[in-house]
């Protein structure tokens, strides 16, 4: 059958992105939902060929994602996903042509992203306060992320070996390069008292190199950070609807709001390209304006 074809495709592209692309299970699974719906809505326009699909026709399928009110990151996400199954396709001789060339992803207005004030990250980073092994770990992990500014699958995969103390900084990968981040007395005094006070017995996998441990003395996970976070958040009468990535956000709008330059904050963040950072830059300006239009006597 015809309809099989199509279906093949799409699995010989899964396999080109599995095999030569390396990437994750889940960024795989996004790219196969995407296309197994345009296969979907090809079949109910009577198309079951991927040869005989035309530019129209792609772009009656994103008109289509548009009158369901898809958001526009989730149509934009969906014309990529095309965009790279056509260019391989035709890389492939599998087409003639390229019809999703002229496909255009609609402007999306970009969020400012959710920040603290210094005060209530203050508050945050004081609940741990006991000396149990869990609140002397929870301590260090939280002054260590506003320290740093690291994303959360950063600070779970950290070494003991990756710290040094006496210098104050850490080294930290992502997938693509290895960055290095000072950081200052606050995070070197909690990450000290928890090297010396608890982490032998938090970590119980023997020769383990991993910097924290769950309750469980295995590697952190995200979930658990996320949940640990939450909590503390409720405990500092935070009302932000918090995640892990709240304290990297304002890590850096903190820095830029205190006069750092972008090029360093892009550098400790580890963005590859200076407009993501130039989000913070952004924010400040915002707030100066705000301030500006209360006080300013001839506003």
């Amino acid at each position: 059958m015809v309809q099989e074809r199509m279906e093949n495709e799409i699995n010989s592209f899964m396999i080109y992105l599995h095999n030569e692309k390396k990437f994750s299970e889940n960024t795989e699974l996004s790219y196969r939902r995407d296309l197994l719906k345009v296969q979907h809505f090809m079949e109910n326009q009577g198309i079951r060929d991927v040869r005989k699909i035309s530019a129209t026709n792609l772009n009656s399928y994103v008109l289509y994602l548009e009158k369901c009110h898809f958001s526009a990151a989730t149509i934009s996400r969906n014309i990529a996903s095309l965009k790279a199954f056509y260019h391989y396709m035709f890389r492939e001789g599998m087409v003639g042509e390229d019809v999703s060339e002229r496909l255009k992803a609609p402007r999306i207005e970009k969020k400012l992203p959710e920040i603290l004030t210094t005060e209530e990250v203050v508050r945050l980073l004081e609940q741990p306060c006991g000396n149990t092994p869990k609140e002397i770990r929870d301590k260090a992990m939280l002054e260590l992320l506003y320290a740093t500014g690291m994303r959360v699958s950063e600070l779970i995969s950290l070494r003991v070996g990756d710290i040094n103390l006496p210098m104050g900084f850490i080294k930290c990968r992502d997938s693509a390069k290895e960055r290095v981040i000072p950081f200052g007395s606050k995070a070197k005094s909690a990450l000290t008292h928890y090297l010396k006070e608890a982490r032998d017995e938090m970590v119980k996998v023997p020769d383990s190199d991993y910097l924290f441990a769950n309750c469980s003395g295995q590697p952190m996970s995200r979930q658990g950070f996320w949940k640990l976070i939450k909590s503390y958040a409720k405990k500092a009468g935070i009302e932000t609807d918090i995640t892990p990535h709240t304290l990297r956000h304002s890590f850096a709008a903190h820095l830029v709001e205190n006069g750092a330059d972008l090029r360093s904050v892009q550098e400790m963040l580890g963005h590859s390209d200076i407009s993501t950072t130039q989000v913070y830059a952004n924010m400040c300006h915002s707030k100066i304006r705000e301030v500006y239009a209360k006080a300013h006597p001839r506003h």
